[in-house]
Protein backbone atom coordinates (compact mmCIF):
# COMPACT_ATOMS: atom_id res chain seq x y z
CA UNK A 1 0.00 0.00 0.00
CA UNK A 2 0.95 3.66 -0.82
CA UNK A 3 -0.27 6.55 0.90
CA UNK A 4 0.15 10.36 -0.42
CA UNK A 5 -1.25 13.27 1.09
CA UNK A 6 -2.75 16.23 -1.05
CA UNK A 7 -5.53 18.64 -0.84
CA UNK A 8 -6.36 21.70 1.70
CA UNK A 9 -2.25 23.08 1.57
CA UNK A 10 -0.93 26.06 1.78
CA UNK A 11 2.48 27.72 0.28
CA UNK A 12 3.66 28.00 3.95
CA UNK A 13 4.33 24.72 6.10
CA UNK A 14 1.05 24.21 8.77
CA UNK A 15 2.14 23.56 12.02
CA UNK A 16 -0.91 21.71 12.70
CA UNK A 17 -0.60 19.00 9.80
CA UNK A 18 3.20 18.69 10.88
CA UNK A 19 1.95 17.85 14.29
CA UNK A 20 -0.47 15.57 13.36
CA UNK A 21 1.87 13.27 11.33
CA UNK A 22 4.25 13.65 14.67
CA UNK A 23 1.60 12.57 16.86
CA UNK A 24 0.59 9.36 14.44
CA UNK A 25 4.37 8.76 14.59
CA UNK A 26 4.77 9.16 18.24
CA UNK A 27 1.59 6.66 18.56
CA UNK A 28 3.29 3.51 16.62
CA UNK A 29 6.52 4.25 17.74
CA UNK A 30 4.93 3.64 21.98
CA UNK A 31 2.23 0.68 20.70
CA UNK A 32 5.35 -1.35 18.65
CA UNK A 33 7.54 -1.14 21.53
CA UNK A 34 9.22 -4.39 19.69
CA UNK A 35 9.93 -2.27 16.52
CA UNK A 36 10.82 1.24 18.56
CA UNK A 37 13.76 2.21 19.23
CA UNK A 38 15.69 1.98 22.38
CA UNK A 39 13.33 2.14 25.21
CA UNK A 40 15.71 5.28 26.92
CA UNK A 41 15.37 7.04 23.58
CA UNK A 42 11.58 6.74 23.38
CA UNK A 43 11.11 8.01 26.90
CA UNK A 44 13.37 11.11 26.01
CA UNK A 45 11.62 11.76 22.63
CA UNK A 46 7.92 10.73 23.27
CA UNK A 47 6.84 13.43 25.57
CA UNK A 48 8.90 16.05 23.79
CA UNK A 49 7.11 15.05 20.70
CA UNK A 50 3.16 14.67 22.22
CA UNK A 51 3.97 18.58 24.00
CA UNK A 52 4.04 19.72 20.43
CA UNK A 53 0.80 18.19 19.28
CA UNK A 54 -1.91 20.34 18.26
CA UNK A 55 -5.04 18.58 16.29
CA UNK A 56 -5.76 19.93 13.41
CA UNK A 57 -7.95 22.81 12.42
CA UNK A 58 -9.32 22.08 9.41
CA UNK A 59 -9.64 19.08 6.79
CA UNK A 60 -6.97 17.29 4.80
CA UNK A 61 -7.77 14.29 2.33
CA UNK A 62 -4.87 11.45 1.64
CA UNK A 63 -5.32 8.70 -0.88
CA UNK A 64 -4.28 4.96 -0.19
CA UNK A 65 -4.04 2.48 -2.86
CA UNK A 66 -3.98 -1.25 -2.71
CA UNK A 67 -2.75 -3.48 -5.31
CA UNK A 68 -4.41 -7.02 -4.19
CA UNK A 69 -7.88 -5.33 -4.78
CA UNK A 70 -7.49 -2.23 -7.68
CA UNK A 71 -9.00 0.23 -5.22
CA UNK A 72 -8.03 3.55 -4.51
CA UNK A 73 -9.45 4.77 -1.07
CA UNK A 74 -9.66 8.85 -0.45
CA UNK A 75 -9.93 9.52 3.10
CA UNK A 76 -10.69 12.98 5.18
CA UNK A 77 -9.08 13.74 8.20
CA UNK A 78 -8.91 16.95 10.14
CA UNK A 79 -10.84 17.95 13.57
CA UNK A 80 -13.14 15.34 14.18
CA UNK A 81 -10.92 12.53 12.77
CA UNK A 82 -10.57 10.17 9.93
CA UNK A 83 -12.90 8.88 7.52
CA UNK A 84 -13.14 6.94 4.29
CA UNK A 85 -14.54 9.29 1.54
CA UNK A 86 -14.82 6.59 -1.01
CA UNK A 87 -13.38 4.21 -2.77
CA UNK A 88 -12.08 4.08 -6.45
CA UNK A 89 -11.86 1.46 -8.84
CA UNK A 90 -8.27 1.50 -11.06
CA UNK A 91 -7.48 -0.82 -13.52
CA UNK A 92 -8.41 -2.90 -16.84
CA UNK A 93 -8.18 -6.22 -15.82
CA UNK A 94 -11.31 -8.49 -15.30
CA UNK A 95 -9.48 -11.55 -14.63
CA UNK A 96 -6.23 -10.47 -12.62
CA UNK A 97 -5.37 -7.68 -10.32
CA UNK A 98 -3.64 -4.54 -12.40
CA UNK A 99 -1.59 -3.74 -8.86
CA UNK A 100 -2.17 -0.18 -8.42
CA UNK A 101 1.52 0.30 -6.24
CA UNK A 102 2.16 4.37 -6.33
CA UNK A 103 0.42 7.56 -5.80
CA UNK A 104 1.25 10.88 -6.30
CA UNK A 105 -0.47 14.18 -6.10
CA UNK A 106 -0.25 17.25 -8.46
CA UNK A 107 1.37 20.68 -7.09
CA UNK A 108 -1.85 22.37 -7.76
CA UNK A 109 -4.03 19.43 -6.25
CA UNK A 110 -5.96 19.25 -9.41
CA UNK A 111 -5.17 15.93 -10.77
CA UNK A 112 -3.63 12.70 -8.80
CA UNK A 113 -1.29 10.02 -11.16
CA UNK A 114 -1.75 6.50 -9.92
CA UNK A 115 0.56 3.57 -11.01
CA UNK A 116 -0.76 -0.06 -11.63
CA UNK A 117 2.38 -2.42 -12.52
CA UNK A 118 0.78 -5.24 -14.25
CA UNK A 119 -0.05 -5.61 -17.94
CA UNK A 120 0.90 -5.83 -21.66
CA UNK A 121 3.65 -5.33 -22.34
CA UNK A 122 4.19 -2.72 -19.15
CA UNK A 123 2.65 -1.13 -16.41
CA UNK A 124 0.60 2.05 -16.81
CA UNK A 125 0.24 5.76 -15.40
CA UNK A 126 -3.22 6.67 -14.34
CA UNK A 127 -4.32 10.08 -14.13
CA UNK A 128 -7.30 11.17 -12.14
CA UNK A 129 -9.21 14.52 -11.53
CA UNK A 130 -9.14 15.59 -7.68
CA UNK A 131 -12.77 16.59 -7.92
CA UNK A 132 -14.21 13.91 -8.41
CA UNK A 133 -12.01 10.90 -8.65
CA UNK A 134 -12.46 10.74 -12.77
CA UNK A 135 -10.28 8.77 -14.73
CA UNK A 136 -9.01 11.35 -17.43
CA UNK A 137 -5.47 9.90 -18.85
CA UNK A 138 -3.21 6.91 -19.01
CA UNK A 139 -0.02 6.33 -20.35
CA UNK A 140 1.82 2.76 -21.12
CA UNK A 141 5.14 2.80 -19.16
CA UNK A 142 7.84 -0.30 -18.37
CA UNK A 143 7.40 -3.22 -16.26
CA UNK A 144 6.23 -2.73 -12.98
CA UNK A 145 6.08 0.76 -12.74
CA UNK A 146 5.63 1.81 -9.04
CA UNK A 147 6.60 4.90 -7.18
CA UNK A 148 6.31 8.00 -8.49
CA UNK A 149 6.44 11.55 -7.81
CA UNK A 150 5.25 14.91 -9.54
CA UNK A 151 7.89 17.33 -10.80
CA UNK A 152 7.29 21.02 -8.74
CA UNK A 153 6.18 22.63 -11.83
CA UNK A 154 3.76 19.47 -12.28
CA UNK A 155 4.60 18.92 -16.40
CA UNK A 156 6.69 16.06 -15.50
CA UNK A 157 5.59 12.25 -13.27
CA UNK A 158 8.91 10.50 -12.55
CA UNK A 159 8.26 6.60 -12.24
CA UNK A 160 10.54 4.03 -11.57
CA UNK A 161 9.65 0.73 -13.39
CA UNK A 162 10.75 -1.78 -10.63
CA UNK A 163 10.24 -5.42 -12.57
CA UNK A 164 9.59 -7.02 -9.78
CA UNK A 165 8.67 -9.91 -11.88
CA UNK A 166 10.77 -10.07 -14.72
CA UNK A 167 14.36 -11.27 -15.60
CA UNK A 168 17.17 -9.06 -13.29
CA UNK A 169 18.13 -6.97 -16.16
CA UNK A 170 18.97 -2.66 -16.03
CA UNK A 171 15.19 -1.34 -16.19
CA UNK A 172 14.69 2.17 -16.01
CA UNK A 173 12.96 5.34 -14.79
CA UNK A 174 10.12 7.05 -17.13
CA UNK A 175 9.35 10.45 -17.10
CA UNK A 176 5.61 11.16 -18.61
CA UNK A 177 4.46 14.97 -19.78
CA UNK A 178 1.49 15.45 -17.80
CA UNK A 179 -0.46 17.06 -19.99
CA UNK A 180 -1.13 14.73 -22.62
CA UNK A 181 0.31 11.42 -20.68
CA UNK A 182 3.02 10.63 -22.93
CA UNK A 183 6.04 8.93 -22.08
CA UNK A 184 8.75 11.35 -23.04
CA UNK A 185 12.10 9.43 -21.90
CA UNK A 186 12.55 5.93 -20.62
CA UNK A 187 16.01 6.23 -18.87
CA UNK A 188 17.70 3.25 -18.31
CA UNK A 189 19.21 3.00 -14.77
CA UNK A 190 19.79 -0.06 -13.25
CA UNK A 191 18.37 -3.83 -11.88
CA UNK A 192 15.02 -3.26 -9.94
CA UNK A 193 14.77 0.96 -9.41
CA UNK A 194 12.89 1.93 -6.43
CA UNK A 195 11.77 5.13 -4.48
CA UNK A 196 11.10 7.73 -6.92
CA UNK A 197 12.05 11.23 -5.20
CA UNK A 198 13.07 14.63 -6.58
CA UNK A 199 14.74 17.37 -5.17
CA UNK A 200 12.72 20.26 -4.08
CA UNK A 201 14.14 22.11 -6.89
CA UNK A 202 12.93 19.39 -9.38
CA UNK A 203 16.55 19.41 -11.08
CA UNK A 204 17.53 16.32 -9.97
CA UNK A 205 15.92 12.58 -9.29
CA UNK A 206 16.63 10.15 -7.11
CA UNK A 207 16.21 6.31 -7.11
CA UNK A 208 18.05 3.47 -5.64
CA UNK A 209 18.82 0.28 -7.22
CA UNK A 210 17.50 -3.03 -5.10
CA UNK A 211 19.56 -5.43 -6.96
CA UNK A 212 22.80 -3.51 -7.67
CA UNK A 213 23.19 -1.90 -4.51
CA UNK A 214 23.16 1.99 -5.69
CA UNK A 215 21.78 5.17 -5.73
CA UNK A 216 20.92 6.63 -9.34
CA UNK A 217 21.23 10.28 -10.08
CA UNK A 218 19.15 11.42 -12.98
CA UNK A 219 19.92 15.32 -14.30
CA UNK A 220 15.87 15.75 -15.44
CA UNK A 221 17.06 18.73 -17.36
CA UNK A 222 18.96 16.37 -19.96
CA UNK A 223 17.53 13.39 -19.34
CA UNK A 224 20.33 11.52 -18.26
CA UNK A 225 21.82 9.25 -15.55
CA UNK A 226 24.62 11.62 -13.59
CA UNK A 227 26.00 10.13 -11.14
CA UNK A 228 25.74 6.36 -9.00
CA UNK A 229 26.52 5.63 -5.82
CA UNK A 230 27.60 2.22 -4.34
CA UNK A 231 26.13 1.57 -0.95
CA UNK A 232 27.33 -2.12 0.05
CA UNK A 233 28.87 -1.53 3.40
CA UNK A 234 33.07 -1.09 3.22
CA UNK A 235 32.80 -0.29 -0.15
CA UNK A 236 31.17 2.62 -0.56
CA UNK A 237 31.93 4.91 -3.52
CA UNK A 238 30.11 7.68 -5.44
CA UNK A 239 30.89 7.54 -9.90
CA UNK A 240 29.81 9.73 -12.76
CA UNK A 241 27.30 7.77 -14.99
CA UNK A 242 25.36 4.75 -14.33
CA UNK A 243 26.00 1.68 -12.82
CA UNK A 244 27.56 -1.54 -14.79
CA UNK A 245 25.37 -3.15 -16.63
CA UNK A 246 25.34 -6.17 -16.12
CA UNK A 247 24.15 -10.11 -17.87
CA UNK A 248 21.07 -11.52 -16.48
CA UNK A 249 23.27 -14.48 -15.13
CA UNK A 250 25.28 -12.71 -13.27
CA UNK A 251 22.76 -11.01 -11.45
CA UNK A 252 20.87 -14.05 -11.10
CA UNK A 253 24.13 -15.33 -9.49
CA UNK A 254 25.35 -12.25 -7.56
CA UNK A 255 21.74 -11.95 -6.28
CA UNK A 256 21.14 -15.67 -5.35
CA UNK A 257 20.52 -14.71 -1.80
CA UNK A 258 18.05 -11.47 -2.35
CA UNK A 259 14.55 -11.97 -1.24
CA UNK A 260 12.55 -11.54 -4.07
CA UNK A 261 9.15 -12.90 -3.71
CA UNK A 262 9.20 -11.44 0.05
CA UNK A 263 10.06 -8.21 -1.53
CA UNK A 264 12.46 -7.26 1.66
CA UNK A 265 10.78 -9.83 3.92
CA UNK A 266 14.22 -11.62 4.75
CA UNK A 267 16.66 -10.62 6.97
CA UNK A 268 19.97 -10.47 6.30
CA UNK A 269 22.15 -13.93 6.53
CA UNK A 270 25.54 -14.15 8.57
CA UNK A 271 28.25 -11.71 6.82
CA UNK A 272 25.81 -10.04 4.85
CA UNK A 273 27.31 -6.57 4.00
CA UNK A 274 24.70 -5.79 1.00
CA UNK A 275 22.46 -3.10 1.83
CA UNK A 276 19.39 -4.24 -0.62
CA UNK A 277 18.26 -0.49 -1.09
CA UNK A 278 14.44 0.37 -1.57
CA UNK A 279 14.10 4.28 -0.90
CA UNK A 280 16.32 7.60 -1.34
CA UNK A 281 14.41 10.95 -0.44
CA UNK A 282 16.39 13.94 -0.82
CA UNK A 283 16.24 16.77 2.22
CA UNK A 284 14.41 19.52 2.19
CA UNK A 285 17.34 21.71 0.70
CA UNK A 286 19.12 19.41 -1.70
CA UNK A 287 21.86 19.11 0.34
CA UNK A 288 22.10 15.36 1.24
CA UNK A 289 20.01 12.27 0.22
CA UNK A 290 18.99 9.56 2.31
CA UNK A 291 18.99 5.94 1.46
CA UNK A 292 16.67 3.12 3.31
CA UNK A 293 19.23 -0.04 3.48
CA UNK A 294 16.27 -2.68 3.74
CA UNK A 295 18.70 -5.69 4.15
CA UNK A 296 20.92 -3.78 7.22
CA UNK A 297 18.38 -1.92 8.34
CA UNK A 298 20.15 1.56 7.91
CA UNK A 299 19.98 4.99 6.12
CA UNK A 300 22.54 5.60 4.47
CA UNK A 301 23.41 9.53 4.04
CA UNK A 302 24.98 11.03 1.08
CA UNK A 303 26.41 14.29 0.74
CA UNK A 304 25.05 15.90 -2.44
CA UNK A 305 27.99 18.16 -3.34
CA UNK A 306 31.04 16.25 -2.00
CA UNK A 307 29.26 12.65 -3.42
CA UNK A 308 30.13 10.86 -0.70
CA UNK A 309 28.87 8.86 2.63
CA UNK A 310 28.55 11.06 5.40
CA UNK A 311 27.41 8.23 8.00
CA UNK A 312 25.00 5.66 8.47
CA UNK A 313 21.97 5.78 10.32
CA UNK A 314 21.11 2.51 12.18
CA UNK A 315 16.93 1.98 11.85
CA UNK A 316 13.88 -0.56 12.39
CA UNK A 317 13.74 -3.83 11.32
CA UNK A 318 14.05 -4.15 7.53
CA UNK A 319 13.34 -0.07 6.62
CA UNK A 320 11.79 0.28 3.47
CA UNK A 321 10.42 3.75 2.00
CA UNK A 322 11.36 7.16 3.48
CA UNK A 323 10.00 10.67 4.09
CA UNK A 324 11.28 14.19 5.86
CA UNK A 325 9.05 17.00 7.31
CA UNK A 326 8.90 19.76 5.83
CA UNK A 327 11.48 21.37 8.39
CA UNK A 328 13.71 18.93 8.07
CA UNK A 329 13.28 17.96 11.82
CA UNK A 330 12.02 14.39 11.22
CA UNK A 331 13.11 11.91 8.52
CA UNK A 332 10.47 9.00 9.05
CA UNK A 333 10.67 5.23 7.66
CA UNK A 334 8.33 2.67 7.25
CA UNK A 335 9.88 -0.84 8.17
CA UNK A 336 9.26 -3.87 6.35
CA UNK A 337 9.86 -6.71 8.33
CA UNK A 338 7.80 -4.56 11.57
CA UNK A 339 6.35 -1.09 10.83
CA UNK A 340 7.39 2.58 12.05
CA UNK A 341 10.95 4.06 12.79
CA UNK A 342 11.68 7.48 13.31
CA UNK A 343 14.67 9.27 13.49
CA UNK A 344 14.80 11.86 15.92
CA UNK A 345 16.27 14.71 13.95
CA UNK A 346 18.56 14.21 10.44
CA UNK A 347 20.64 16.96 10.98
CA UNK A 348 21.99 15.75 14.49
Amino acid sequence: MMVSLGGHRDPVRDPARDAFRVAVVCAALLALRACAPPPQEVAVLAPRMLSEVVPPTREYVAFAVSESVDEIARITFGPSGARLERVVPVGMSLIDPDGPHGVAVAPDEAFYYVTTAHGLPGGSLWKFRTRDDEPVGRAVLGPFPATAQVSPDGYFAWVVNFNLHGDLVTSSVSAVETGAMIEVARIPTCTMPHGSRLNAAGTKHYSACMMDDALVEIDTRSFSVARHFFLTRGQEMGMTGSPPVRAAGAHASANAGHDLGGHGMEPPKPGDVSCSPTWAQPSPDGARVWVACNKSSEIVEVDVASWTMTRRIPAGPGVYNLAVTHDGRLLIGTNKRCLLYTSPSPRD
